[in-house]
């Protein structure tokens, strides 16, 4: 039971992925009170910008843009350049989340996810007792294969950044693999360079930021060493030409791969 008078909502964050675009085409005429919001860093890909726009006529409401308080250059600045990382990932509490707590305040707030039945991942659950996690697709069974569907049927198919990434987020997202980046570098050279910017050396302690702990984006944008990473990851490609992938982040796998940030790549 909810305090009398307390207003209750629905509200299913979107990522501009693919999982949180088909639970919201799922969920369009079952929950018709259903409010769509998209925590908007300001750095996000021109794709899923788009992709955004097409969904939103899809669904016939408008998508509530969630706008940080402060810019990611000013959370770096008071960070002296320390960039976020998967150790200390930032950017996801002040860009993503506090945006999207302050956004549902106090209401009562029954928060729509769309984590799939056959992954084992629970993903951004709130801490505030007021904001209630739904999983529609683990609760009716639906897996990759129907979120798929889904996109099919609707004539939305996949993002299309998902030709050359496997998730959404920044387009300076640490969680990048070398041949995300590459890819970022051929499509959308102004944005790999404004990554680079972000990237420093610390005088004082010879400390290097970068997005990649191996190599900076300097190194990687050699031409030698992107046609080294390209081969690389071609050669993956050929070994799993008689393997069934789960989902493409398996087609898309690198040898530093990792898991991202569960609000960011729904």
């Amino acid at each position: 039971m909810h305090p009398e008078g307390q207003k209750v909502r629905h509200i299913l964050c979107l990522s501009g992925g693919k999982d949180s675009t088909a639970l919201a085409l799922y969920m369009r005429d079952k929950v018709p009170e259903m409010e769509y919001a998209f925590a908007d860093t300001g750095e996000e890909l021109p794709e899923t910008y788009d992709y955004l726009a097409l969904l939103e006529a899809q669904l016939g409401k408008n998508i509530e843009r969630l706008n940080p308080d402060r810019p990611f250059q000013h959370h770096l600045d008071i960070r002296n350049g320390f960039l976020p990382s998967a150790r200390q990932r930032w950017c996801t509490d002040l860009l993503k989340i506090k945006p999207f707590e302050a956004f549902v305040g106090d209401d009562l707030v029954y928060s729509y996810v769309g984590i799939r039945a056959d992954e084992n991942r629970s993903g951004y659950i709130s801490s505030k007792p007021n904001i209630i996690p739904i999983l529609p697709f683990k609760d009716d069974g639906l897996g990759y294969d129907d979120v798929m569907q889904i996109l099919d049927d609707s004539g939305l198919g996949l993002p299309k950044y998902y030709e050359w990434r496997s998730r959404s987020g920044c387009y300076f997202c640490f969680y990048q693999q070398r041949n995300e980046w590459v890819g970022l570098k051929e499509r959308h050279p102004d944005l790999f360079e404004k990554s680079k910017a972000f990237e420093r050396l610390d005088e004082e302690s010879g400390t290097r930021y970068t997005w990649n702990q191996r190599e900076g984006l300097d190194e990687l944008e050699d031409p030698d060493r992107m046609a080294q990473i390209k081969a690389g990851h071609q050669q993956r490609l050929e070994r799993q030409k008689n393997f069934v992938p789960a989902n493409l982040l398996d087609i898309l796998g690198d040898d530093d791969s990792e898991e991202g940030c569960l609000i960011c790549h729904l």
